[in-house]
């Protein structure tokens, strides 16, 4: 780990309650802010790796928690991971078997591997939230949440308009915990409607 990380206050701090990523405390302040997990929902985690939203989710829901991602995750008591891409249509079945047939939250700190080209790199994280935006709206229970990563910029707007055509309540939320500096913005979404144009609706 670089002396940059290990200079990081937030970074410490996780590390000393255990937690596999600093970016845990994210999650804990869009929960404590937003309320956007109770405690008998079923979660997906999209790019879960390493697990430290995992970590966090387990304390939050005695329902299941289901992580999902391209590379393993450490095994974790409490959690189901499965190995897949998200858009993959069976891997969706499997993460909709795993949750009984029942998610209540869909939640996304993935980020797409930055090349430093700010408008290329927000591009592909807008890309990537509109991925999250659309497995929510194929899993996800009527009247359920979404948390997902996005990222500052021209391209911003678009993404949260076509968030609140899928959700009663929509806002851009920046954590407390993401780097001075950073673009890094959460789309908080409350209340799914029920239906997404052209996405498949669960059995």
């Amino acid at each position: 780990m670089g002396s940059q990380w290990t200079k990081d206050s937030v970074y410490r701090k996780a590390m000393k309650a255990g937690y596999r990523a600093r970016a845990a405390y994210k999650l804990l302040e869009i929960q404590q802010r937003n309320g956007i997990i109770r405690p008998d929902d079923n979660v997906v985690d999209l790019g879960a790796a390493p697990g430290s939203w995992l970590q966090v989710l387990r304390d939050l829901t005695d329902g299941k928690v289901i992580g999902v991602d391209l590379n393993p995750i450490a095994p974790m008591e409490g959690v189901t991971t499965v190995i897949g891409d998200f858009t993959d249509p069976l891997v969706q079945e499997r993460i909709r078997e795993e949750a009984g047939g029942v998610v209540s939250v869909v939640v996304s700190d993935a980020s797409p591997k930055l090349s430093g080209q700010k408008s290329y790199d927000q591009a592909r994280a807008i890309g990537l939230g509109e991925d999250a935006l659309a497995f929510a709206c194929t899993v996800l229970k009527p009247g359920g949440n979404m948390v997902i990563k996005s990222f500052q910029g021209e391209l911003f707007g678009e993404l949260i308009a076509e968030t609140r055509k899928h959700f009663y309540s929509v806002r851009g939320y920046r954590t407390k915990a993401s780097r001075k500096g950073s673009a890094e913005t959460y789309i908080i979404a409350k209340n799914f409607k029920g239906t997404c144009d052209g996405a498949e609706r669960p059995l």
